[in-house]
């Protein structure tokens, strides 16, 4: 994985001013450096600047970037970041057609197919990227992210100019670009957030390249192309062949993501998802003599402190015991203390550049930071919650009938330390139910379907293009902020497109939630593991957690120069602080109301004051 950017200006010539455009390409890599510890490197031709950070996982020596490549008097470049899975296929059928590498990295056959195939052959390409290619004879940039949105891949267009970064900060580097926030960039942090509307960069102008889409900018403006989207049909496979073949996807979608020269490792919880990856890749090593490394995550005290609730049923140590045993896997128990989850919260807003999902953001982090220095690259269980239907608002009625996004059914929690004139400017309950309007509408619909199976659709889609993207955020600005590569297999574009179409009855056989899954992982974990009912990410049960917030709180409340003041009601937050809290209660998808909401506003309070951003309502 690496750090991209750049800029694209058809209209002058960057060559006048080397030293000022090339010190702006390398205040970008400088601000994403963690994404790409390894090497870095940057190039400036008249219309293009394209800078680059490195994170060396696949041919260490020849895969630097920015990539070039010469013929008949131009010159083509790319700067790119991700991992591609199906590299030997395409470079098989590209030098079958007469071309020829220089290096064994997918950065060379990405570049290489567009130069045969033209923009359309990211239709080939099964993998995790976000790149930009320039290109000298069309004149054009072409910006492309892959289908899930599992890399990121921001942009601001400004008069004849596109500057793109895989992370906001990049993007700030631009002298002429200055933070604002309009109504509706509140609105993303109040009343959506740490969820984002798909596309939307929160600063007003700023934007990212959508799932499955690419940009071709040029000097005549920028042309928005859709290559990949759902498409629905009806299931025609038998029960028993959907097993077999959503075993073989999982499988080989994890198989081909353990590609990497360097050594691999997985996170394990001791959950049916992160142990079926680590099983799989556990069996693969082993056929080359190789022990997998797993991790866990827990927090200080959580034995002692631990309530069981409806969100959270069971303690994950038992289970990771059972797994590690099974697996025989070198395993490292990692625990975050109260301290160091709060004390990360101000990095996991740099890491985000907004305000991010609170402790759930700052101890993964933490662990990410510890596992690093064992493995840069880690396969996780990541977003099968989203795709096979695992979820609480899949199945509870009050959720699944809620005309709103199920993980939010209840503004109340948002609005309760928040002025009644911000309130009033806000409009809170508009915008969302706007934007949920507006991603209905997206839902590829079937014919003929019962009106449980359309909102079953509409679950999903809403799942896929909202949940499983925060996900996939924290996973990435996470992972990258300490140089780790995280990779998501059931992400797998093939996955996706598949469990789309396939209806609930099988997906959750005799009630038995995400029962095709456990179906398809029969022979490949324990029974108790393979069945366990679902718990979410660990998170504290420790009081002085909640203390040690309110205490932040309170010096923020304290401090008159606090930049969130002027959102919030200060007897509004007394009372809020002063009263019990309800661990059982959710405030964001299964984040408890009280600790994560403390959070959540200091995390607000140190962006305003990091990124100081002009206040448009």
């Amino acid at each position: 994985m690496c750090g991209i950017s750049g800029f694209y200006c058809p209209k002058q010539d960057l060559t006048l001013k080397t030293p000022y455009y090339t010190s702006i390409l390398n205040s970008m890599n400088q601000v994403q450096k963690h994404r790409g510890p390894d090497d870095q490197g940057t190039y400036l031709s008249p219309h293009f600047g394209l800078s680059h950070v490195r994170l060396s996982i696949v041919d260490l020596i020849n895969g630097r970037q920015p990539m070039l490549k010469t013929m008949n008097g131009h010159t083509w470049g790319i700067v790119y970041n991700g991992e591609l899975y199906n590299t030997e296929e395409l470079r098989q059928g590209l030098s079958s057609l007469g071309h020829s590498f220089e290096t064994t990295s997918d950065t060379e056959v990405i570049l290489t197919a567009y130069l045969e195939y033209g923009p359309d052959f990211v239709e080939l390409l099964n993998g995790i990227f976000a790149f930009a290619i320039m290109d000298p004879v069309r004149d054009c940039l072409m910006l492309c992210r892959d289908r899930a949105g599992v890399k990121p891949l921001f942009f601001f267009p400004q008069e004849d100019t596109v500057v793109f970064s895989s992370e906001i900060k990049g993007l700030l580097c631009w002298p002429k670009l200055q933070p604002v926030l309009d109504r509706a960039g509140l609105n993303e942090i109040f009343s959506i957030g740490p969820a984002r509307t798909n596309g939307c960069g929160v600063f007003q102008g700023i934007h990212e390249v959508l799932p499955g889409h690419y940009l071709l900018c040029s000097g005549n403006g920028i042309r928005q192309e859709c290559y990949w989207k759902l498409e629905s049909h009806p299931h025609e496979d038998s029960y028993l062949d959907t097993i077999e073949k959503t075993a073989f996807l999982v499988e080989d979608s994890i198989r081909r993501q353990m590609v990497s020269d360097v050594p691999i490792c997985t996170f394990l919880s001791g959950g049916v998802d992160s142990s079926l990856v680590s099983s799989i890749c556990a069996k693969e090593l082993k056929k080359k003599n190789k022990q997998l490394q797993t991790f866990s995550f827990d927090f200080v005290g959580n034995r002692e402190n631990f309530q069981a609730n409806s969100f959270q049923p069971s303690q994950d140590r038992p289970y990771v015991e059972q797994m590690v045993e099974f697996l025989h896997s070198d395993h490292h128990y990692l625990e975050c203390s109260t301290q160091s989850q709060a004390d990360l919260l101000e990095a996991s807003v740099l890491a985000h550049d907004l305000p991010a999902m609170a402790d759930v953001d700052s101890s993964m982090l933490y662990f990410c930071s510890l596992v690093q220095p064992h493995c840069k690259v880690t396969l996780t269980g990541e977003c099968a919650d989203e795709i096979f239907g695992g979820y609480p608002w899949f199945h509870r009625e009050e959720c699944f009938h809620a005309h709103t996004f199920p993980w939010t059914m209840d503004l109340k929690a948002r609005q309760v330390l928040l002025s009644d004139e911000f309130l009033a400017e806000l409009h809170m309950e508009d915008y969302v139910q706007d934007t949920y309007e507006a991603s209905l509408s997206q839902v590829p619909t079937l014919p003929g379907e019962s009106p449980t199976e359309v909102r079953r659709r509409e679950i999903s889609y809403l799942n896929l293009r909202w949940f499983m993207q925060t996900l996939l955020n924290r996973m990435d600005r996470a992972s990258m902020y300490s140089g780790l590569e995280a990779r998501v297999p059931f992400a797998d574009h093939r996955i996706i497109e598949y469990l789309w179409n396939i209806p609930w009855e099988m997906k959750a056989k005799d009630g038995v939630i995400k029962n095709l899954l456990r179906q398809a992982g029969r022979g490949m974990l324990p029974d108790e593991i393979l069945f366990r009912r679902k718990s979410p990410y660990p998170k504290t049960y420790d009081k002085g957690y909640e203390a040690l917030l309110a205490g932040k709180v309170r010096q923020i409340m304290e401090d008159s120069s606090s930049p969130v003041l002027q959102f919030l009601d200060a007897r509004k937050v007394e009372k809020f602080l002063s009263s019990p809290s309800d661990y059982g209660k959710p405030w964001y998808g299964q984040l408890m109301a009280a600790p994560q909401m403390m959070a959540y506003v200091i995390q607000i309070d140190f962006w305003l004051q990091r990124y100081r951003p002009e206040i448009r309502m």
